[in-house]
């Protein structure tokens, strides 16, 4: 690990990267990070910084902007990402092509300030990720509860939609945006329909900005896994699935959730989460 204005290497064969900058023919660290080396070409990664998405990435973003046939949507990192009319499911079955009326009713679909889940499909050559939303794995959020910490902390995994005890639904985006929910039962598997029949069945409820009811008990649970989570954030404590639910159950020690807020105890759970 380097520090900004550390030393990195005084031999000019080496090619300068980003986080570095040179004095004479001696190169420092400018950022806080590890150095990488491929072949010549050194480079310093910040351990703390921007999201830099990664094509196949679970994402979670607001929506800032409506712009002709795509949606622009903040996922943490340099740029906003793109979210093409065509890549998201409309009601009427996701084959179906997509006309100017669905481009002059987009705000009926996604409106600046919603959130939702997504997949990064590809990278621009300017680095902007365009995304895609085309599986009812993905889509709008509702019933939750969002909470944002540095994605360096989120261990990536093949897996970033988990259902932890208590009733709740946690939404991990590799991006560091998270949503906790109320527990939802897939239609598919109370059906038995396929998902990418559902999909193409859809309607207009996966865009409505209805909650539902959400009771008591179970928006206490959701603010203790918010607590427990900025408990980890506060100790820099990389989180997984393991992690989060040690540090929920070694929450319920105590009598509620703003309880969590103390430093002391955001230690303790920390520390019962890495044990």
């Amino acid at each position: 690990v380097v520090t900004p204005g550390e030393l990195v290497t005084s031999e000019v064969v080496w090619m300068r990267g980003h986080g570095m900058y040179s004095v004479g023919n001696k190169t420092y660290s400018s950022v806080v990070g590890t150095i990488s080396r491929v072949n010549k070409l050194l480079s310093v990664s910040a351990l703390r910084g921007r999201y830099v998405p990664e094509v196949g990435d679970h994402v979670v973003g607001r929506i800032v902007d409506v712009g002709p046939r795509n949606w622009r949507v903040d996922i943490g990192a340099k740029q906003a990402a793109v979210l093409m009319l065509g890549s998201v499911n409309l009601p009427g079955g996701v084959q179906r092509r997509k006309s100017d009326t669905d481009e002059l009713n987009m705000r009926m679909f996604l409106k600046e300030g919603d959130l939702l889940n997504a997949e990064v499909q590809a990278i621009f050559t300017d680095g902007a990720a365009s995304l895609h939303t085309r599986s009812l794995n993905y889509g709008k959020l509702r019933n939750g509860y969002f909470i944002a910490i540095p994605s360096s902390l989120v261990v990536r995994s093949k897996a970033h939609v988990y259902e932890m005890p208590g009733g709740v639904d946690i939404l991990f985006g590799v991006n560091g945006y998270i949503w906790i929910r109320k527990h939802t039962i897939s239609s598919a598997g109370e059906q038995g329909v396929p998902i990418t029949r559902l999909a193409e069945e859809a309607g207009w409820e996966i865009y409505s900005d209805e909650n539902e009811y959400v009771s008591a008990g179970i928006r206490e649970t959701i603010a203790r896994y918010a607590g427990s989570i900025r408990a980890l954030e506060f100790c820099e404590v990389a989180m997984n699935e393991t992690r989060i639910c040690k540090a929920y159950e070694a929450s319920l020690a105590y009598k509620s959730a703003g309880e969590l807020l103390d430093n002391k105890i955001k230690r303790h759970i920390a520390e019962q989460a890495l044990s």
